[in-house]
């Protein structure tokens, strides 16, 4: 069956809508993967374990604490900078506490700047990892544990830097169920047991 004129511009208009569709929803974990893979944008790096190179060359890196716009926890890092050889595991705290009368769950999402070096920021363990929940007056230390790559001295655009910024920025996310239930008092006849 061969189309006509208008038949066929449905069709082509079909064809294109679909496939800017496709290419929409596959854009968010495409992207995703390339700056987790390059670091681009400052995304860091997760290791399983310590360096196994640690060289005499030192490098600084600053924290930096933000918190989202209706985010109501105060949220600061307790040091502000540190100074470590490259290599070298690190381990920094951030502070967070919760003000109000009721319980506040959060997520941080987090970046390196320059965002070269991001490709060489290799976190071991981070509060980033998981979302947070603050009781209503509950204060928290944090712990994030990284370390610099030693290939950082390697990369021609990464080998100059002498400061990176680590910065993590707190939003405010739904509590998870069980929660929400007894902020609410809905519970549904069962206690509902915290660990």
């Amino acid at each position: 069956m061969a189309l006509n004129g208008p038949q066929k511009t449905v069709v082509q208009l079909v064809g294109v809508v679909v496939l800017m569709g496709g290419l929409a929803w596959a854009s968010v974990p495409f992207y995703d993967w390339f700056c987790r893979v390059t670091g681009f944008g400052g995304v860091t790096q997760v290791a399983t374990g310590d360096s196994a190179t640690v060289l005499d060359q030192t490098i600084k890196v600053r924290f930096d604490a933000s918190k989202d716009r209706g985010m109501p926890w105060e949220f600061k890092p307790v040091e502000r900078i540190m100074e470590l050889k490259i290599g070298e595991t690190g381990l920094a705290f951030y502070e967070a506490y919760n003000p109000t009368d009721r319980p506040v769950a959060g997520q941080a999402s987090y970046n390196v700047a320059p965002y070269s070096a991001g490709y060489y920021f290799e976190k071991i363990q981070c509060f980033c990892f998981n979302e947070q929940v603050l009781q209503p007056g509950e204060r928290v230390m944090m712990p994030v544990t990284f370390f610099v790559d030693p290939e950082i001295t390697k990369d021609p655009e990464a080998k100059f830097v002498h400061t990176i910024t680590l910065s993590y920025t707190f939003h405010e996310i739904d509590l998870p169920e069980g929660l929400a239930a007894l902020d609410t008092g809905e519970t549904s006849g069962a206690e509902i047991e915290l660990n």
